[in-house]
């Protein structure tokens, strides 16, 4: 559906309310509508809320200016290869995982817009460009991964890997039993702690290295901790005392 120049996916839904949620990294605009709402109803909707979608549009511009930043990549108009996933630290010794901009989402019912942080954690995720709706103008989807990057980005997170596993196994006190590299839609990393294996974003290794050294620091610890109550956050502050900074910093990136 279209509504002011807005490409918007609409998914009907047996709920009782609207919902509007804008996905990053592209801008995706996506509302949840009862079965048998009318498209009167939701353009109604949408509109109401334009200077609210706006604003957010915006921002998830600027967050992906800054992610292209990271890796030099700003004005890259990259082919469309794309790759399922790719194996780049295997056997390195050393169901959670870090969200990259999770998006923005508001509700018809008057309640305060959620804007999640992307530290909630979550299972793998393997990369899926099935993305509905297209892209806001303002964020249109110039950059694609190709095998280039892809070789560069691994590599990079390869050269640090050995020092990064040798400086925190001690710390840590636990090691990973293996850790791949790969695209993922929405996240940094993951960790099964069952199996000790830890999956990172292959993104950080166009990034700050501090990036990298934190998203590792955070899966080893799920080692210990599976979830994020005041073990995990005792454990992240014993080891990486600045560790809410660097969150904060990475929130403001999404994943590309």
């Amino acid at each position: 559906m279209t509504i002011d120049g807005l490409s918007v996916m609409v998914v009907r839904k047996p709920i009782k309310n609207m919902y509007l949620r804008i996905k990053p990294p592209n801008g995706n605009i996506t509302v949840s509508a009862p079965k048998r709402m009318s498209d009167r109803t939701i353009a109604e909707f949408v509109r109401g809320r334009r200077t609210w979608i706006d604003g957010n549009i915006r921002k998830m511009a600027s967050a992906r200016e800054r992610s292209l930043a990271d890796g030099g990549l700003q004005g890259t108009r990259a082919d469309t290869h794309t790759f399922a996933g790719v194996d780049g630290g295997a056997g390195v010794d050393g169901g959670a995982g870090i969200d990259g901009g999770a998006g923005v989402r508001d509700a018809a019912d008057g309640r305060q817009a959620d804007s999640r942080q992307a530290d909630s954690f979550h299972g793998d995720s393997r990369r899926d460009d099935s993305r509905g709706g297209a892209a806001y103008p303002e964020v249109a989807a110039h950059f694609a991964w190709t095998e280039e990057l892809r070789r560069r980005a691994a590599a990079n997170i390869n050269a640090q890997l050995p020092a990064l596993l040798a400086k925190w196994g001690p710390v840590i006190g636990r090691r990973s039993t293996h850790i791949t590299l790969r695209l993922m839609t929405s996240r940094w990393g993951s960790c099964t702690p069952a199996t000790g294996r830890i999956r990172l974003n292959l993104q950080l290794g166009l990034m700050e290295p501090r990036f990298l050294e934190y998203v590792l620091v955070h899966e080893m610890t799920h080692l210990w901790e599976r979830g994020h109550g005041a073990g995990f956050q005792r454990r992240m502050t014993a080891y990486l005392p600045g560790w809410k900074a660097l969150r904060r910093d990475l929130n403001r990136r999404v994943v590309l």
